[in-house]
């Protein structure tokens, strides 16, 4: 695990990055003017670069098979909220990690 990645200047900004999209996706989703799925694909680019950085230990459990599940139907609205938990998730567990991380 890269331990300089999950340093919490280093996940804000990653975090931040998603809560600008997240906004713009909801939105795309709310006017359905099909705008979601490229949105999507840039936050599903942004994940996979969060843990390829950080780490497949970031990962919240099922992360592989949730991830495959969102890149299959990028632009459906299940997939969008999939995506926000695994972020919600994963800045969960970067934060854990980096308390045992201090703790060892």
């Amino acid at each position: 695990m890269n331990f300089a990645a999950i340093a919490k200047n280093q996940v804000d900004a990653w975090f931040a990055q998603w809560t600008a999209l997240q906004e713009t996706i909801h939105a795309a989703h709310d006017a359905r003017d099909g705008t979601a799925k490229a949105l999507m694909e840039e936050a599903i680019g942004l994940f996979e670069q969060l843990v390829q950085a950080a780490g497949d230990e970031v990962l919240p459990i099922n992360g592989v098979e949730r991830l495959a599940f969102i890149k299959a139907k990028p632009g459906q609205y299940a997939c969008y909220r999939q995506l926000d938990e695994l972020f919600k998730e994963t800045k969960k567990r970067t934060a854990r990690l980096r308390i045992q991380a201090t703790k060892e």
